[in-house]
């Protein structure tokens, strides 16, 4: 009986000792110095030999939200913003990822976006920069069926990437 009291009292305090690990760690992964205060996103162009036409409007769409949902800078469409962000997608293809015996088994959903951000503030943190992401798909599904299944977690992912590349300070 005292075992089992000594493995609860251990197990209690292992507990409490995880909770306040979890609770005390902080990550901060947005640094945008605070007289920035206006972002303009603009349209990130098609300019891929194969072009998705749901593509650059709802990446485009997926950034402005994720940047005005998450930092504290307000979105506006003239040239004096603050951060100016631009880009275009530069491939969107597919290739063979894994072969089973003769035949595919699976491929892979090629994206790369090139970014250009321009700090109007300060011009030496401008950069251009590729995102490139793959998605694997079964070598069973069409093209047209995978970029459907997989739009969500692209337009995701991508806009991830962008974002994190240019508010991100680690």
């Amino acid at each position: 009986m005292n075992n089992s009291i000594l493995l609860r009292s251990i197990l209690l305090i292992l507990a409490v000792i995880s909770i306040q690990a979890t609770c005390n760690y902080t990550f901060k992964d947005v640094s945008i110095p605070p007289e920035v205060k206006t972002v303009r996103v603009n349209y990130i162009e098609n300019r891929a030999r194969y072009i998705n036409p749901q593509l650059s409007p709802q990446l485009t769409d997926k950034l402005r939200q994720k940047i005005t949902g998450q930092t504290r800078l307000t979105l506006i469409n003239s040239d004096d913003a603050h951060y100016d962000i631009s880009g275009y997608i530069t491939d969107f293809s597919v290739n063979t990822s894994g072969i089973s015996g003769k035949e595919a088994s699976s491929n892979n959903l090629n994206i790369t976006v090139h970014v250009i951000f321009k700090n109007r503030l300060d011009e030496k943190k401008n950069f251009e920069t590729d995102i490139t992401r793959n998605f694997p798909f079964s070598a069973s599904l069409s093209f047209t069926d995978a970029q459907n299944r997989l739009m969500d977690d692209i337009l995701k992912n991508v806009s991830d990437d962008i974002f994190n590349k240019i508010f991100s300070n680690w």
